[in-house]
């Protein structure tokens, strides 16, 4: 193998070593924040367990509790969560 293949096999495993990590504090702070607006909402959920982004501010929120959530802001900028 020559130098440079070795070099961007080395530069390959560092980008996806050190993007994972970061990519899971998003997600775990994405799941917290989504928790948190539902409860806010006065929705029962418990805990958020999954996130699927659809768009800008706009995700399905699945609980812990089995509950579905399209979680947006709406029109006015209001924060809007809709069971699904």
């Amino acid at each position: 193998m020559n130098k440079h293949a070795k070099i961007l096999a080395l530069t390959i495993m560092m980008t996806a070593f050190f993007s994972a990590p970061s990519q899971a504090a998003e997600d775990a702070a994405l799941l917290k924040d989504m928790t948190s607006v539902i409860a806010l909402l006065g929705l029962p959920c418990g805990q958020v367990v999954s996130a699927i982004k659809q768009g800008d501010n706009d995700h399905i929120a699945t609980c812990k509790d089995g509950n579905r959530y399209r979680v947006f802001v709406n029109a006015e900028g209001r924060v809007v969560a809709q069971k699904q």
